[in-house]
């Protein structure tokens, strides 16, 4: 029956006749064998016995029948997906140890046939052999596939009609008949036939008489074995499953990894743990010998059985992944994927653990999809297992799958994790956290990253452990370029500076080598910034008069020149002397606009102050009504409590008389205007001096006069001003406000001067008390 190349898959239904049967539909791959019934009528009796012995006989070697169909004109027949061995034979592209395992197959499917079946096959040779998808040798041909217990065999009549039954014949058959199978052993026609199949599969075909028992590329261990299999005389010749037998003793040609491997695949799982530890080590010999499709169709779904479900463990998972190198993308998908997200949700510690080491070696065959929705969520479990190991490894894992995440992934859930180990209380995880951070810091959102990644760089170089305050200053270093220049300078730089005096060498040098970084940044940020931000002054105002500017101008000599500047501008805000409400219009527009106190007004004669003694004579007045204090004028009433603070704030100390008491006898001229505005510094000797010769019209704050001071009421007809002892002296002061009462009209100026001598006054700065 010639094979059809035409690959269909079993869910479909093809256009077969009614007689067609339904099947199983599991979408497995298969070949077709059709037979043309009209063009080789005389055959039809073969080609029917091979369907008819193909779908009873059941043994591993023996092709898989998924079903058959049969019209008037055609024959088909379904069934497993083969190709012929003769196109790797032909080629030479067999390799020894697969030869081997071919041949001992077909060795034991001869075995089942001769002894169990007690049925001739009558048809060996390479062309009835056939791969399967697994890479194993599945027996074909079965046209005159006959049992000897039948007394009408059908291979009695039909031997010769299979193609080139002459030059395969055995020399018994070829001088008599067919008829000769029943004079001589049951097993001695398919032994002959087996002997040329062995020098097929190393030579590549056999075509005369002339080539039997020829030796050349048959292996030497073969060699005695091989020639008995071809003796001429049928009841000397070795049977099949002698030849397999022999093989198999210790030092045996069919004695190989391979061969071995094969047989225990089936029976993994039910191995105690040294067997599948001495298994798995011959696994690992050959893996480079086996033919690939026995590693991904056979071998490879037992072993993730016996990791799933045997008890196989990390061992026989990383032969999974050694099998995995060689696999498509597509056969990864299909095959390997699945077991990896169950196994994910297991919780045995080994089988976690063995997944975290492997996942650099399986992780570009995982779709993004498979590692973020499925894998990632099982991996949570391992931040907070209880086993050290499992934390500390799902934290390397990190690395390798944080390309496979979702940017809500890393900067949610993620990140909530890290956080957790980075307070573990294993050094060593809290040390790999850091490392983590800084490698995925490029992963991480703009706006996460600079919360996050400088919140626990610094936390980390705070750590006991000297290598976990290492790894934060690397990682520091590593992620220089992520930061914004005013993070370094304000936020980065004051974290890095306890780690240069840190009692670890190893945490210095790296800390040095770390700020230099980033002070190199920050100078090259620098450099583009302006020479000054606030807008540059005006000139000229509407009036075209030239304000006073209280901050320093550029060509400002030394230190003090912004200390200066400053003092003046407050003058220019606290323009004007302090007055009563009742003052002249004309005397207050002048005094606001002169930069120092104006001079003691004449219209209003001073107080005497006595000469004869050195202190000032007490003076009783009236009192005026209380009234409820201005904020500026509590703010003076408030004591300071520190009087040498005071005291070296002003420098020396000055005179009282000379700087609150105005002369008695001359009436000093008024000061001409002083202006500020010659591009110096303020002329405050001048001002002292014009202070001191001017009239006291205002009042000082407390604290600037004699806690005994008695009180003064000035009249003048329409004008008063007070001076109680109940709420301090007032007086003029620079920045001060006016503190004022207005008095009645026409007032009585009651002035009583005690000629008692006074005390000495040394408790001026009990006043700030």
């Amino acid at each position: 029956m010639a094979q059809s190349e035409c690959v269909y898959s079993r869910n479909t239904k093809p256009n077969f006749s009614d007689t067609y049967a339904p099947h199983k539909e599991d979408g497995s791959d298969c070949s077709i064998f059709a037979f043309d019934v009209t063009a080789d009528k005389s055959r039809l009796p073969l080609a029917r016995n091979a369907v008819r012995k193909m779908r009873t006989l059941r043994h591993p070697g023996v092709i898989k029948v998924y079903d058959t169909v049969e019209t008037e004109t055609y024959i088909y027949l379904a069934t497993e997906r083969v190709t012929p061995l003769e196109w790797p034979a032909r080629r030479k592209s067999l390799s020894v140890e697969t030869s081997k395992w071919g041949l001992f197959t077909i060795a034991n499917t001869l075995s089942f046939i001769n002894d169990e079946a007690s049925s001739i096959h009558g048809n060996v040779r390479l062309s009835s052999i056939f791969s399967s998808q697994s890479g194993e040798w599945r027996l074909g041909g079965l046209e005159v596939l006959s049992s000897l217990k039948d007394d009408d065999a059908l291979i009695y009549r039909y031997g010769s009609f299979t193609p080139d039954s002459g030059r395969y014949a055995p020399p018994e058959i070829v001088k008599a008949n067919w008829d000769a199978i029943k004079r001589h052993p049951l097993p001695a026609v398919d032994s002959y036939d087996f002997g040329l199949l062995v020098f097929e599969v190393f030579n590549g075909a056999f075509i005369t008489a002339d080539q039997v028992g020829q030796t050349k590329n048959v292996p030497p261990s073969m060699h005695q074995c091989y020639k008995r299999l071809l003796n001429a005389n049928p009841k000397a010749r070795l049977s099949v499953s002698h030849f397999r037998d022999q093989g198999r003793r210790s030092g045996g040609f069919f004695e190989t990894p391979l061969i071995r491997l094969s047989e225990g695949i089936d029976s993994l799982g039910l191995k105690s743990d040294g067997e599948r530890e001495e298994f798995l080590s011959e696994l690992d010999e050959v893996a480079e010998d086996f033919p690939e499709e026995f590693f991904s169709v056979k071998v490879l779904p037992e072993l993730l059985k016996s990791v799933e479900f045997g008890g196989g463990g990390p061992k026989v998972f990383a032969s999974v992944m050694k099998i995995g190198r060689k696999l498509s993308d597509e056969e990864w998908e299909s095959k390997i994927t699945p077991v990896i997200v169950r196994l994910f949700s297991n919780p045995d510690r080994a089988i976690r653990v063995c997944l975290l080491d492997c996942l650099p070696g399986m992780i570009d065959h995982l779709a993004q999809k498979v590692v973020n929705d499925r894998i990632f969520p099982q991996m949570v479990t391992g931040f907070t297992d209880v086993a050290p190991l499992v934390r500390e490894q799902t934290v390397k894992a990190i690395l390798t799958i944080i390309t496979k995440l979702s940017d809500r992934t890393i900067n949610g859930d993620l990140l909530k994790q890290l956080a957790k180990t980075s307070n573990d209380e294993q050094p060593g995880i809290r040390t790999n956290t850091t490392i983590c951070l800084g490698k995925i810091a490029r992963n991480l959102g703009t706006n996460t990253r600079q919360k996050v990644l400088i919140a626990a760089f610094a936390r980390s170089l705070r750590d006991p452990f000297v290598h976990a305050r290492n790894a934060a200053l690397l990682a520091l270093a590593a992620t220089s370029d992520l930061f914004p220049d005013d993070d370094c300078a304000t936020k980065i730089l004051p974290a890095l500076c306890p780690s240069l005096v840190d009692k670890e060498k190893l945490v210095r040098d790296q800390a040095n080598k770390c700020f230099d970084v980033y002070l190199q940044r920050i100078r090259k940020y620098v450099t583009s910034l302006p020479d000054i931000a606030l807008p540059p002054p005006a000139t000229v105002v509407a009036n075209g008069a030239v304000p006073r500017m209280g901050t320093p101008q550029n060509d400002t000599p030394g230190w003090a020149g912004w200390a200066i500047s400053s003092f003046t501008n407050k003058l220019a805000s606290a323009s004007g002397d302090m007055q009563s409400k009742t003052a002249k219009p004309q005397q207050a527009k002048s005094d606001r606009s002169a930069p120092v106190p104006p001079a003691a007004d004449t219209s209003h004669p001073p107080h005497s102050a006595s000469t004869s003694t050195p202190h000032r004579q007490p003076i009783t007045v009236t009192s005026t009504p209380a009234r409820i204090l201005t904020p500026t004028e509590q703010y003076f009433n408030n004591p300071i409590e520190d009087d040498e603070d005071l005291h070296e704030a002003w420098g020396e100390p000055m005179v009282e008389d000379f700087f609150f008491d105005a002369p008695a006898e001359a009436k000093p001229k008024p000061a001409p205007p002083i202006s500020f505005d010659d591009g110096g510094e303020p002329d405050f000797e001048r001002w002292l001096k014009a202070q001191a010769q001017a009239k006291p019209k205002t009042l000082l704050p407390k604290g600037l006069a004699k806690p005994s001071a008695n009180v003064i009421n000035v009249s003048n007809g329409r004008q008063a001003v007070t001076r109680t002892t109940t709420t301090g002296s007032v007086g003029a002061g620079i920045g001060a406000k006016k503190l004022s009462t207005v008095a009645k009209p026409k007032s009585v100026v009651t002035r009583t001067i005690s000629t008692k001598p006074k005390e000495a006054d040394d408790d001026w700065g009990d006043a700030w008390d």
